[in-house]
């Protein structure tokens, strides 16, 4: 079900019997029709795996399962909002900066290390994000939220991109994710965005990156 941008910071989603989604709690505005939010134990359609993922990454944001014959718009603390159609390929995006998602998406979670090995890990510890990123992957629609707009960068062979950790958004396609230093260990001390630190996404895809390094 594709979301319809009311403006920068709102979007409506059609919702219709035998279809559900899920969206982060506190993210409806309004709704209209017979529409019904429960929360979502299960961790939405990745299961028990996810949730346990989710808990252990310390990303347990709880979802709510949003059914029923109507429209629904959503946004949350004035944020940001950029929608982002897929088509059979994966999402990557962590937990806090998901507004509301197609239940037809596979849920799961990535361990940035496997993609990024140790520096991978690294990224974590020093920007605060999460050690795991939420996976979507299918063909459906996504709402994530941001801070100051976003925009979106293609990522082709040959022309990695680097991006400031804390700019982060998302991304997806055939990437890998590497973090570089763009400084010693000594002068990094006291700097975590991207004067000492670059993330490298190479590939096939694209990266989505904020206005501004504030976290959510």
């Amino acid at each position: 079900m594709p979301f319809r941008e009311v403006n920068s910071k709102m979007v409506e989603a059609t919702v219709a019997p035998g279809q559900k989604m899920y969206s982060q709690r506190g993210a409806m505005l309004a709704y209209r029709g017979d529409v019904s939010f429960t929360p979502n134990i299960q961790g939405g359609q990745g299961g028990l795996g996810s949730m346990i993922g989710r808990r252990v990454a310390n990303e347990a944001a709880p979802l709510m399962t949003v059914e029923g014959s109507g429209t629904v718009m959503f946004g949350h603390g004035g944020h940001h909002i950029q929608v982002i159609n897929l088509a059979g390929d994966t999402l990557y995006v962590e937990a806090d900066r998901l507004l509301a998602f197609d239940g037809t998406l596979q849920q799961g979670t990535m361990f940035m290390g496997s993609q990024g090995g140790v520096m991978g890990m690294v990224r974590g510890q020093v920007t605060g994000q999460g050690l795991f990123t939420t996976t979507l992957k299918g063909h459906g629609a996504v709402a994530v939220m941001a801070h100051g707009g976003v925009i979106e960068l293609p990522i082709t062979q040959g022309r990695p991109v680097h991006v400031d950790p804390q700019a982060y958004v998302a991304h997806h396609g055939s990437v890998t994710n590497k973090l570089s230093t763009a400084l010693g260990w000594r002068d990094m001390v006291g700097r975590g965005s991207g004067e000492a630190f670059q993330l490298e996404l190479s590939g096939n895809g694209a990266v989505y990156v904020q206005a501004s390094e504030e976290k959510l």
